[in-house]
């Protein structure tokens, strides 16, 4: 296995006088040792962990393949489901702009001309997993199926799971349960692209992406020479770039491990970012599952408590690849992990990346 340990440009330099000048010490070689651990334990063909404490980066790259024409830390890497925290903080900015209230009711956006049920599902709903929508549309596993292994997502267009949304009739009444549901936040694309009259990648690279200043970030593989390359469950088989198909919002995301500290940073630190109260926003607590679960959940974010305060974190897959977002304001500490593996029995990916967030501290 090949590793390397990289500070963030600018931050190189820094490290590089603090070396010279006797003050550099054991709290950045702790946190390497931790990174390189961590890179071990997923067994991977690539991986990279990446950590930034009150702006500080560190990142440890390596893996079990050889290294790649470009250097790890800079391929932009699928992070599926950990997209919803993108799309949480899209939705919070529309509604903090003034754009939306949250409270409209889907269908409506969808099809304006349709009857407003008496409890409709609103975006509220379908951003915090109370709309009462499984997983997926009943539908998809047929359509899927021929390309379940290479392609399911891209064979249910954006206009199927609009109309598979329209025809669903909800088991409990919206806001009542929480189910998590690839679906929802789908649907929450289109009825957020259908109200604002603007296709849903122009309003995440408008009200998200340029202002945090994401441009490692996309929706669609643009460059073999730089999108990162995943592997089926044997770490050997490539797979293809991952299509969304019509779950753009609920899973399409794909970014650098840089983008993805900056996203993260962000929220540890609101303040003068023009997406300020947005990100105050989506730190907030709207939901928990359950008298007997801990999970606390906000626009955004799954939300579990340590010792010292939250921690704020999503995990996310595609068929070749995983991702961990997380960030802890009490500590001042962000992580991103991204792995080319697909998830398997007892893998350590997301294990991993959540214990290195958790610790009191990663010192």
């Amino acid at each position: 296995m090949t590793g390397r340990s990289t500070p963030w440009p600018g931050v190189a330099d820094e490290m590089e006088h603090a070396r010279a000048g006797g003050v550099v010490g054991t709290d950045d070689e702790a946190v390497r040792k931790r990174l390189e651990r961590a890179v071990e334990a997923v067994d991977a063909p690539d991986a990279v962990f990446a950590i930034s404490r009150s702006g500080r980066r560190i990142l440890h790259c390596g893996g079990t393949g050889p290294p790649p024409p470009v250097p790890r830390q800079d391929l932009r890497y699928e992070i599926g489901s950990a997209s919803k925290a993108f799309t949480g903080l899209l939705l919070a900015q529309l509604i903090q702009r003034g754009l939306l209230t949250g409270g409209e009711p889907a269908a409506a956006c969808l099809d304006p001309a349709r009857h407003t049920d008496p409890d409709p599902v609103t975006l509220a709903h379908l951003i915090t997993h109370t709309a009462g929508l499984p997983a997926l549309p009943a539908d998809f596993y047929l359509r899927a199926l021929p390309a379940w292994r290479t392609n399911p997502y891209g064979r249910y267009p954006a206009e199927r799971v609009a109309e598979a949304f329209l025809r669903h009739h909800p088991r409990h009444r919206p806001g009542t349960r929480w189910h998590y549901s690839n679906f929802g936040v789908a649907v929450l694309g289109h009825a957020v692209a259908a109200a604002t009259g603007t296709a849903w990648e122009e309003l995440l690279g408008a009200h998200v992406l340029r202002p945090l200043g994401l441009s490692g970030t996309a929706l669609a593989a643009e460059d073999p020479k730089t999108d990162a390359v995943g592997y089926g469950k044997d770490g050997r088989t490539p797979t293809l770039p991952f299509d969304a198909g019509g779950f753009q919002a609920a899973g399409a995301v794909r970014a650098t491990p840089h983008d993805l500290l900056t996203f993260l940073e962000a929220h540890l630190d609101p303040a003068g970012s023009p997406l300020a109260d947005a990100l105050r926003a989506v730190r907030t607590p709207v939901l928990r599952r359950g008298l007997d679960r801990r999970h606390v959940h906000t626009m955004a974010w799954f939300r579990h408590p340590t010792n010292g305060g939250p921690m704020y974190f999503h995990s996310g897959a595609t068929l070749g690849q995983q991702a961990f977002l997380g960030f802890r304001p009490d500590t001042g500490t962000a992580l991103a992990a991204v792995c080319t593996r697909r998830f398997r029995a007892r893998d350590a990916f997301v294990a991993t990346a959540y214990a290195l967030l958790a610790e009191a501290s990663v010192e």
